[in-house]
């Protein structure tokens, strides 16, 4: 299997971070303990294997993560998203490694299967890393799960994901780390504030922002800030009392316009 090769944009980021705080490689070098021949050498990408301690004195310097350094062109990224991410907001890089998930057991210390009802959403964003509240969900055991990972269940809504259809149960899988995430997953995304549970083709963008897709193409694609999104829950499987319908000639159509917009979208990013 070939994987395609990552593109790094630590040295350009460096360089970048510096100059944006307004100061010399000599000011830099002095802060890190390196001379500034060898800050000259990164920025200008002549040292092609900086040692871990530079990677980890750098990242606590500029406040930023190592991951986000090495695998974001922050030159792209707007002045408040630099910001969120000194702040410690990079959510949209690691997603909820930076979450405390609470989850509850059974007698055999093997995690329940929480499911999450309508009813319970208000509460669920509030309270999702509050061990009590988690408890106090429905739990139920379902066969075939993979032993390895968190999952719950949560009941779709309105019928943007057809042929999915509304009132199925969704059961899903947590993810940590979105960077994980293929192009165009089907998960639970749990958006914060007023905001709702949505079931939707979900794409990580390393930009900061996170794309939305419905199956039903009635719905259009939307953008949403990572910053506003507490969790990613990947699709796993579903069950519903609806019996699925024939696929009809309307149907088939728009079936095969999806897949050549797919394939066009495909060629255009080569």
């Amino acid at each position: 299997m070939k994987y395609k090769t990552q593109k790094i944009f630590f040295a350009a980021n460096i360089k970048f971070l510096r100059e944006r705080r307004k100061i010399s490689q000599e000011t830099l070098a002095s802060s890190l303990g390196l001379t500034r021949a060898k800050v000259a050498a990164i920025e200008a990408g002549n040292t092609k294997s900086p040692q871990p301690e530079d990677y980890l004195n750098f990242s606590d310097f500029f406040k930023i993560s190592i991951d986000t350094l090495l695998k974001v062109d922050l030159a792209k990224l707007g002045e408040m998203k630099i910001r969120e991410l000194e702040a410690g907001n990079d959510v949209y890089i690691r997603g909820g490694n930076l979450r405390v998930l609470a989850i509850s057991v059974d007698k055999s210390n093997n995690e329940n299967v929480e499911y999450v009802p309508v009813k319970a959403k208000a509460g669920y964003l509030s309270g999702y890393n509050d061990p009590e509240f988690i408890a106090s969900l429905p739990k139920y055991s379902i066969p075939n799960l993979p032993v390895e990972g968190t999952f719950r269940i949560f009941p779709s809504v309105g019928d943007s994901m057809l042929p999915v259809p509304e009132g199925a149960d969704i059961v899903a899988q947590y993810i940590a780390d979105w960077t994980l995430l293929k192009a165009d997953t089907p998960c639970v995304v749990i958006l914060k504030g007023q905001q709702d549970f949505v079931f939707k083709m979900v794409t990580v963008n390393t930009d900061g922002t996170i794309r939305l897709r419905s199956l039903n193409p009635t719905y259009k694609p939307y953008l949403v800030e990572a910053a506003d999104v507490m969790e990613i829950w990947r699709f796993y499987a579903y069950t519903s009392r609806e019996f699925p319908e024939a696929q009809t000639e309307m149907s088939t159509v728009l079936t095969a316009i999806k897949k050549l917009e797919d394939k066009i979208q495909h060629i255009s990013e080569k």
